[in-house]
Formats: C-alpha cells, structure tokens, sequence
C-alpha cells in the first residue's frame, strides 16, 4: 500500500487552525535554516498517523508525529548533544527543562517528544542548533 500524505489543507483540518499554524511554524522555522531531505510516510507507531521526517546524510534532525489528536516533534540527543544541552540548560524554557528531565534515554540517545506550542518555537530552534548547525545561507 502507498503512503498518501495529506495536503495542507488536509492536516489544517485534521489539527484545527490553531495546531496547523504552529505545524506549519516548526516546518518554516526548520525549512529556512536547513536545506534537508523530507520523507513523509504513513505510520502507526505509538498510534501516531504520519511522520514527517527531516534528514540529511543519513542523520535526522528531527520527526513531526500527526494524527487526528495533534502532533508532536521528536528529537534525540546523542551522548555529544546531551552534554551541550545540559551545560546550557538554563537558558531553556522551564518547560523545555522538564521535557528534556522526564525523556527516557535509550542506548542510542535521550528521545525528547513533545508537542510544540508556539511559546516553544525559539527553544525548538536552540535544540536543533545543537543537533546540527543552518546549513541555510
């Protein structure tokens, strides 16, 4: 069976308004700063619908997760990326502090999955800044 990813329009519906706009910020804020592969797929994992996913040589940057509830954005930190949060930690979002405290870490890296809000969008930002630096010009 193929993958059939829903339009824009389709996720606007799917999210409601208020999600979609900050769907569509996290895409923006991503898609200005890194010249990245997409791959966009149907799944079913963790009973999420379909995966966006944003990648370059073989590495993830980071995955958005939708269904019908939401979305949300996973991003793992290997060993390297954890100790540079960690030593700027508290320039961080209270919020983004306790994800990161509460994410489980797994032998390949701390997995932290939350679901953005735009009060997130510059904290998003400085953990993709650690995960890999614009390759945007």
């Amino acid at each position: 069976m193929q993958d059939v990813f829903p339009t824009n329009q389709e996720l606007n519906e799917m999210l409601g308004a208020e999600k979609y706009k900050v769907w569509a910020a996290v895409c923006n804020l991503i898609e200005s700063l890194y010249e990245m592969e997409i791959l966009r797929k149907n799944t079913n994992w963790n009973n999420w619908k379909y995966e966006h996913k944003y990648r370059r040589g073989g590495k993830t940057l980071c995955t958005l997760y939708s269904n019908e509830k939401g979305f949300m954005i996973q991003i793992v930190f290997g060993k390297e990326e954890r100790a540079k949060f960690e030593n700027e930690q508290h320039i961080y979002s209270d919020e983004v502090q306790s994800i990161y405290n509460n994410s489980t870490t797994y032998h390949d890296g701390k997995w932290m999955s939350f679901e953005p809000t735009s009060s997130l969008l510059e904290d998003i930002q400085r953990l993709l800044y650690i995960k890999r630096k614009p390759n945007k010009k």
